[in-house]
């Protein structure tokens, strides 16, 4: 018997796929959420005191050129947190994927420029995704309790993939952007929280590059 693909079958199955999408973006809403909610400081003052602070990479600049808000309210939090004695040290994590392109080098630039001095941040060039920068903080450089810088949204993804590797991490978060800056993003960022479910429950995900353990502030101990 053949089937007959008709216009009601095809709209019926765009309804079915469309439901199964938006409950699994709601399933790993959820998730992500109730793993990074109460585990979040929004203020230095209430922040912990950590050996490491993992501030998490962006571009430093739009398509446009201009300055990236993202990119500027992270450097602001994690000088912050330097600066009020927070964190020892600042881990840069970000994408260095060719040699015009290098996103903890812009990130320690523009930290020094703030007054934090180049001992204090140490550059992680491998971390391509929220994942690998989460798990190479523990598994490259060896800490496995650490506060994350970024926004709050992208704070509670870091926080989920954290704690589902056995990783004790808090987060601090850096101010937000307007709707009309970040619509795109926070779009963006409900289907990256799905990714982190299906990479950490389901395919078991690995950073793509590890290497030899490197312990942060060992060169002044």
């Amino acid at each position: 018997m053949r089937f007959k693909i008709t216009r009601r079958s095809v709209c019926y199955g765009a309804v079915i796929f469309s439901s199964a999408v938006a409950v699994a973006l709601a399933w790993s809403n959820h998730l992500v959420t109730t793993a990074g909610h109460d585990a979040i400081a929004q203020d230095v003052s209430t922040a912990p005191k950590q050996k490491v602070a993992l501030v998490l990479g962006c571009s430093a600049t739009l398509s446009s050129g201009a300055p990236n808000p993202f990119f500027e309210h992270r450097m602001n939090a994690a000088f912050e947190l330097w600066k009020n004695g927070k964190a020892d040290y600042l881990l840069v994590s970000g994408d260095n994927h060719t040699a015009s392109y290098d996103e903890p080098t812009q990130m320690m630039n523009a930290l020094v420029r703030r007054g934090v001095p180049e001992i204090a941040i140490v550059r992680d060039f491998a971390g391509f995704r929220t994942l690998d920068s989460v798990v190479r903080a523990h598994r490259v450089f060896g800490e496995r309790r650490f506060c994350i810088v970024s926004q709050k949204d992208h704070l509670m993804r870091a926080i989920y993939i954290a704690k589902q590797h056995g990783i004790e991490a808090l987060g601090y978060a850096a101010k937000d952007v307007t709707l009309r800056e970040g619509l795109r993003t926070k779009v963006r960022e409900a289907f990256a929280r799905l990714q982190a479910v299906l990479d950490v429950g389901v395919l078991s995900r690995e950073p793509h590059f590890l290497g030899p353990t490197i312990t942060i502030g060992s060169e002044v101990e």
